[in-house]
């Protein structure tokens, strides 16, 4: 398949600070995330400017260290100053326990995000591939895509976790059980003529198929952006794949 425009993708770096802030209000979404708002002064300045930003949230474990993790900005307040984070909550890791955990008034320290690479929304069509780890940021992507933009997402999630979106695009949402499952479906699934942009975020060796998938398809490396947002048995794993 020919694409005829590569996307333009605007990269913005911003100056790295920590931020402390508070927990003001708990919002549970599903069996399997909560949405928990951060509020501070020191939110004054900050500033996400994609769907695709990850900001470092850093806590005490339950050992009394620090630890690190990579959110993606939700939803941000400048007004009000809260930062809403969205946390999975399964799993045995030291963020999963602290969200499952978190109360109204405890402090946390949030830095970044360091950059933001902004991928266009004028597009003739968007394609958003995840596992539920990519939750946050597709369900923001879907928030920002403009009046009648034509979207196709491919999300790897628990029955109990899936989620209805609010979008204006004409977004067809196609959920699946297992990575053998994504990858069968996108494999059949046909790129829509025009000018298109595939973004994909999830497990490091998951998400390695999908980008080789979809250059076998034909879509150019500047419009597969596909990240590692995490790796099995590996904590604080973040890495771009293009």
């Amino acid at each position: 398949m020919t694409v005829p425009n590569i996307p333009v993708i605007e990269r913005v770096r911003h100056d790295l600070k920590l931020r402390d802030v508070e927990v003001v209000r708990i919002d549970r979404l599903s069996p399997g995330f909560a949405a928990i708002t951060f509020k501070g002064d020191a939110l004054a300045d900050f500033t996400s400017l994609s769907f695709d930003d990850h900001v470092k949230f850093m806590f005490d474990g339950a050992d009394g260290q620090q630890l690190r993790r990579d959110y993606t900005p939700r939803r941000f307040d400048r007004e009000a100053r809260e930062l809403t984070i969205e946390f999975a909550l399964h799993g045995h890791g030291g963020a999963a326990e602290w969200a499952r955990n978190a109360r109204v008034g405890q402090r946390a320290v949030i830095g970044g995000p360091r950059g933001s690479m902004i991928l266009p929304l004028e597009m003739d069509w968007h394609l958003l591939i995840g596992d539920d780890s990519a939750l946050p940021a597709i369900t923001r992507r879907l928030e920002e895509l403009p009046q009648d933009a034509r979207a196709q997402v491919v999300l790897l999630v628990d029955g109990a976790d899936r989620r209805g979106f609010f979008t204006n695009a004409r977004a067809d949402i196609h959920w699946v059980e297992s990575g053998d499952e994504l990858l069968a479906l996108l494999r059949d699934l046909p790129l829509s003529p025009g000018a298109g942009l595939a973004w994909g975020g999830g497990e490091a060796a998951l998400m390695v198929r999908v980008r080789q998938l979809l250059l076998d398809k034909g879509l150019p490396r500047q419009a597969a952006k596909v990240s590692a947002y995490w790796k099995q048995g590996v904590p604080d794993h973040h890495e771009h794949l293009d």
